[in-house]
């Protein structure tokens, strides 16, 4: 019977084998996976990645395990690798898990209230900077995703790790100082004061040179003043 929020998976045991023979089981519809940890060795595992799709769609952080010879145990997802141009499940690693004892984590980081920030409203470009964070806590207790208002973000303000008031049953990892986010001026802006700046330089190099004509009439003159002696 699966824990409370928890969704079970049912797998079958397989031997280990090499990439030939996970080229066959994804032919079969069939995904190759491994479950760690426990205190117990490794066991390699199929499951039919219909299965294995509707499974992690539905799961928490923690699911119920059952292997065909009927033993159960509650795992975590470790690591799902898809292939990279069809997106489809390649392998599968789950680690198993005590409830009362914390693990390591990571969750996703969605930040709300973006389009009412001040900042925003004036043009200003909000940068999120970290997607993903580490926590700690109980397998149960492990979201799905964390959550954070930005909507009093003003130009030029940078959010950090430090601002995040994540449940009491979640510790963060990172460092403090970690940058969340930050919120700039609007880039148009920018280049505006960018173009203007280069028009002043321009013009400046213009008056420049029209300051050099007296040099060019004084010349001028003692030509005019070397022709009058030579003509003497």
């Amino acid at each position: 019977m699966a824990s409370k929020g928890t969704t079970s998976l049912q797998v079958q045991a397989r031997e280990p084998g090499g990439s030939r023979e996970a080229r066959r089981l994804r032919r079969s519809g069939n995904v190759p996976g491994v479950i760690y940890g426990g205190g117990d060795d490794p066991v390699s595992f199929q499951v039919a990645a219909r299965t294995l799709r509707q499974a992690l769609a539905g799961a928490g952080a923690v699911m119920d395990l059952t292997m065909d010879d009927g033993g159960t145990s509650p795992v975590v997802l470790k690591d799902f690798v898809r292939h990279p141009v069809t997106g489809a499940a390649v392998h599968v690693d789950l680690l198993r898990v005590r409830l009362d004892v914390k693990i390591q984590s990571t969750v996703q980081l969605e930040l709300t209230g973006i389009e009412n920030a001040p900042g925003v409203k004036e043009g200003g470009v909000l940068e999120s900077v970290t997607r993903e964070l580490n926590i700690e806590a109980l397998p149960g207790d492990i979201p799905d995703s964390l959550s954070h208002d930005v909507s009093e973000m003003q130009i030029g303000d940078t959010l950090t790790l430090a601002s995040l008031r994540p449940p009491s049953t979640v510790t963060l990892t990172d460092d403090p100082e970690t940058v969340i986010a930050t919120l700039t001026p609007p880039k148009l802006q920018v280049e505006a004061d960018d173009g203007i700046e280069a028009e002043t330089g321009v013009v400046g190099e213009d008056g420049g040179e029209g300051e050099a004509a007296p040099e060019d009439s004084a010349a001028g003159g003692d030509t005019e003043a070397a022709a009058d002696s030579d003509a003497e």
